[in-house]
């Protein structure tokens, strides 16, 4: 009798056993299935238009954003130009998948708005379908006193062909008690190197030690070429940021020059 209770009481632990077993193996699977189906591969979307990207990532659960909108002479305007995260890359559903549209070949006239107010300034760039970009403010007293408010520089600069962005960065003339938030880095190009290192310490520009390379003495002129003088030892020949560029206090300016 005693035996029997014993097999009994085997045949109901194996059971019991055997059913957690089975609800383990299915929370298992249930977890694989409720990660992995959630997770998408992203789509190339690279050429797509805005609108059939929007639709398929929509499709698939994602989220698109246009990010940021340049020009291109290899793809059509509202077509995209970049993706991030790459294709294939696997994400989660409801994952933001960023995008560049190009705006097709630069086809606007950079305007001209130095020495104008900075509201007109603006409203030229937009009249010909660009942008302000950054705004930076510099007090600019005598001896070349401006007009607070005035566009000092910009970048890039007036008729420039070959932009990347639809937007222009100014430099704005402020009142000579405001501290300036960034400079349009000048053209030192020619400068002999102590009066370019000068002039950038005059606004507080740090320049690294400079970089000293040989310059090859080119034919004076031939034909109707026309005459070029030699690059004087000393003299700046190259300079990073270029000029125009937005810099302020934290840049170090990097120059090279003639030996």
């Amino acid at each position: 009798m005693k035996k029997v209770h014993f097999v009994n009481f085997f045949q109901v632990a194996s059971l019991v056993m055997l059913l957690v077993a089975v609800a383990l193996l299915a929370a298992i699977a249930t977890m694989h299935f409720a990660i992995h189906g959630a997770e998408v591969q992203v789509p190339a979307l690279k050429g797509m238009t805005v609108a059939d990207a929007r639709s398929q990532t929509a499709g698939l659960g994602l989220n698109l954003d246009v990010d940021n909108r340049y020009y291109s002479g290899d793809v059509a305007a509202g077509h995209i130009l970049t993706q991030s995260p790459a294709a294939g890359t696997v994400v989660r559903r409801e994952w933001r998948v960023r995008v560049a549209e190009s705006l097709g070949p630069q086809k606007v006239e950079v305007p001209d708005t130095v020495g104008k107010e900075e509201r007109v300034a603006a409203l030229e760039l937009r009249r010909v379908g660009l942008e302000v970009g950054v705004t930076a403010r510099l007090p600019w007293g005598s001896p070349r006193r401006a007009a607070e408010g005035t566009v000092l520089a910009q970048d890039p600069p007036a008729h420039a062909q070959g932009i990347e962005r639809p937007s222009i960065n100014l430099l704005v003339a402020a009142p000579d008690d405001d501290a300036p938030d960034g400079f349009a880095m000048p053209d030192l190009v020619g400068l002999p190197v102590v009066s370019a290192q000068a002039q950038l310490a005059r606004v507080g520009l740090k320049s690294a030690t400079p970089s000293f390379v040989d310059v090859p003495v080119g034919p004076v002129g031939s034909g109707d070429a026309p005459l070029r003088p030699p690059v004087a030892p000393g003299a700046v020949t190259a300079q990073q940021p270029p000029a125009g560029s937005r810099v302020d206090q934290s840049t170090m300016v990097k120059l090279t020059v003639a030996k």
